[in-house]
């Protein structure tokens, strides 16, 4: 199985920090972030992947040329940031010929069960099955609503009104007919340009395992925290 791992954003909260480290590298409890999800990949047989890069590439390829996990890593550099659909979009090559492929956020940390996800986009014939968590604040998220079959029947960003408690966790599985609605302008994001387009088309669950968003320091030092004290599990 191959998945697309969305890297090439600048990482603005955690400065100075990623002033010199791209951000899907900081260390957490010694380690580059990257080194978590190959590991949760090959533990779920996902053996290729794309990784998009922007800001500081060469940290990245560095990176892959000493890395020694049995994930086939391919590298692509956008001059001008696509935006998370964009990528998709201009590498869609990459998925030619897939049943189904995985989509992250390299900006997260996780242990989360990507098996079980798999398992349920394989039940059913949509075109993405999205991951969804439940929030403490729903209204800093993109937040869906489901009909019993788990079918999304409405999909907003950070609403101020939030109608569901369930939030995109960032992880989804998705098959050849997602080309279909992908947007055709760029940049384009997932949340705000794609998902939208996909409401009454995808499926959702709830997913299993640890998920944090590292996209601030306080986030960044509570994700350190929880791997030093063994609450990364799952998967």
């Amino acid at each position: 199985m191959r998945a697309f791992l969305l890297a090439a954003g600048l990482g603005t909260r955690l400065r100075p920090l990623t002033e010199t480290v791209p951000k899907c590298l900081v260390p957490i409890a010694g380690r580059p972030l990257l080194d978590y999800w190959l590991d949760l990949f090959e533990r779920h047989g996902i053996d290729q992947v794309l990784i998009n890069t922007h800001h500081l590439p060469e940290a990245v390829r560095e990176y892959v040329r000493h890395c020694d996990s049995p994930v086939r890593i391919t590298l692509t550099f956008e001059q001008q940031l696509l935006g998370s659909a964009g990528t998709l979009a201009a590498n869609w090559d990459f998925v030619e010929g897939e049943a189904a492929f995985f989509i992250g956020y390299a900006d997260n940390l996780t242990g989360v069960d990507l098996s079980a996800l798999c398992d349920f986009h394989s039940s059913h014939d949509g075109p993405l099955t999205m991951g969804l968590f439940e929030p403490a604040d729903p209204t800093a998220c993109g937040i869906a609503e489901l009909d019993a079959a788990g079918l999304v029947v409405g999909f907003e960003e950070k609403p101020a009104q939030p109608r569901s408690r369930w939030a995109n966790a960032g992880l989804y599985v998705a098959r050849p007919s997602l080309a279909d609605f992908l947007p055709t302008q760029v940049p384009a994001d997932i949340g705000h340009d794609l998902l939208p387009r996909l409401v009454g088309h995808m499926r959702a669950m709830p997913v299993r395992g640890y998920l944090r968003d590292i996209g601030t320091w306080e986030a960044y030092e509570r994700a350190e925290e929880d791997v030093v004290f063994g609450r990364l599990r799952g998967g």
